[in-house]
C-alpha cells in the first residue's frame, strides 16, 4: 500500500494513530507503529519531563517511525520542542496554533512535519509554513474542531484541490470503508483518534473506553465554540454547560465553569460524571475494545475488501 504517506513516513500502511490527550502515550504509539502505521505520542497532556519518558519508551518499544503531537498553545512549547529535538524524534504533528513559527525549526533539526487543520484557508497557510504535509480535520472528529463545522466529507476534496503536499484525512473515520472513502475523496492517508482510544494501550481510563462502546447515535455534541470548540459525550458536565448556556454566559463563565483539569478528570481518571468526555461521533460504530495491531489489521483487511468490491461493481455497472 505504496503512497506519498507511506513514502514520507515511511511506514507500510497510510493510517496514523491521533495523538489524543490522555490517551495516546508510549504503549498505544509504539503498538501503532509496530503494526505498520504511525503511532504518535500525545504532548499535550504531559509535562515535559513526563513527554521525554515516553519518547524514550517509544524508541525502545519499537524501532519503527513514531511522531509526537504537539498543541502549539502549550505553555511549556519552547521546553517540549528542546526535548524533541533533543531525543530526535522523527515526525512532529503540530495543531491548535500558527505552523509558521516552529515548522523552520523543526525541519532545521530533521524532522518531518505535519500540521492540524480544519479548512482551507489554514491547509494553504500550512503548505506556505513549509509543512510536509496536512491533516484536514472534519466536523466529526472528537477533541478540538474548528469554528467552520465543516464536515470531513466537504472539507477532504476542498483541501485536496487546494494543496500540493500529501494530505491526511481526520474525522469519522475508524473502519477500512471510512479510510477507502477518504482516499477516494483525494487524501493519501488518514488520521484515526476515537477507535484507538478503545485499545488496552491506550492511557485512557477503563471506564471511559466502556463509555464509548455504549455510545450511540447522537451522543455527543460540539460545544464550548466561545472558548475552543470540543466534542463531548453527554453527561452531567455536559449538562451543567448546556444550562450555563440558558443564561447567557461570558466566556468568563464558562471557563469558570470547564475549570481546571476537567479532561484529566473524565478521560483519565474515569469520572463519567463530572469529567470532559472528548471522543468523535464515530464512537457510535465503536462496540469493542481491542488491541491496537488488530484495529490497524481490520482497517487495512476492509479497505482492501471494499475496494475490490467496488472495482466489481463498476465492471457490471
Amino acid at each position: 500500500m505504496s503512497n506519498k504517506i507511506t513514502q514520507l513516513f515511511q511506514i507500510k500502511y497510510p493510517i496514523v494513530q491521533g495523538g489524543m490527550v490522555w490517551a495516546s502515550g508510549w504503549k498505544l504509539a509504539s503498538a501503532v507503529s509496530n503494526a505498520g502505521g504511525l503511532g504518535l505520542i500525545g504532548a499535550g497532556s504531559m509535562y515535559p519531563h513526563v513527554l521525554r519518558e515516553h519518547i524514550q519508551k517509544t524508541k525502545k518499544a519499537t524501532n519503527k517511525p513514531y511522531g509526537v503531537n504537539v498543541p502549539l498553545l502549550y505553555s511549556d512549547l519552547d521546553e517540549i520542542l528542546e526535548i524533541i529535538k533533543e531525543e530526535k524524534v522523527p515526525i512532529v504533528f503540530t495543531s491548535a496554533g500558527n505552523p509558521k513559527s516552529y515548522t523552520p525549526q523543526l525541519k532545521e533539526a530533521g524532522i518531518t512535519v505535519v500540521h492540524v487543520v480544519s479548512s482551507v484557508k489554514f491547509a494553504l497557510k500550512s503548505q506556505e509554513a513549509g509543512v510536509d504535509a496536512v491533516v484536514a480535520e472534519g466536523f466529526e472528529a472528537g477533541g478540538h474542531n474548528g469554528r467552520e463545522e465543516s464536515t470531513t466529507l466537504t472539507l477532504i476534496p476542498q483541501v485536496a484541490k487546494a494543496i500540493d503536499i500529501p494530505l491526511m484525512a481526520a474525522g469519522g473515520i475508524a473502519t477500512g470503508r471510512a479510510m477507502l472513502a477518504a482516499m477516494t475523496l483525494g487524501a493519501d492517508g488518514v488520521q484515526v483518534g476515537s477507535r484507538f482510544v478503545c485499545t488496552p494501550e491506550a492511557s485512557s481510563h477503563i471506564n471511559f473506553k466502556k463509555a464509548i462502546v455504549e455510545a450511540g447515535e447522537g451522543d455527543t455534541h460540539l460545544t464550548l465554540k466561545e472558548l475552543a470548540p470540543v466534542r463531548l459525550m453527554r453527561n452531567k458536565f455536559w449538562n451543567q454547560v448546556q444550562e450555563l448556556y440558558q443564561q447567557s454566559p461570558t466566556k468568563e463563565d464558562l471557563t469558570q465553569l470547564l475549570g481546571r483539569a476537567r479532561a484529566k478528570k473524565g478521560m483519565f481518571e474515569g469520572d463519567l460524571d463530572n469529567g470532559e468526555l472528548e471522543i468523535g461521533q464515530v464512537s457510535g460504530l465503536i462496540d469493542d475494545i481491542i488491541p491496537a495491531a488488530q484495529v490497524v489489521e481490520d482497517m487495512v483487511g476492509e479497505y482492501e475488501a471494499a475496494r475490490k468490491e467496488m472495482m466489481e461493481k463498476s465492471l457490471y455497472a
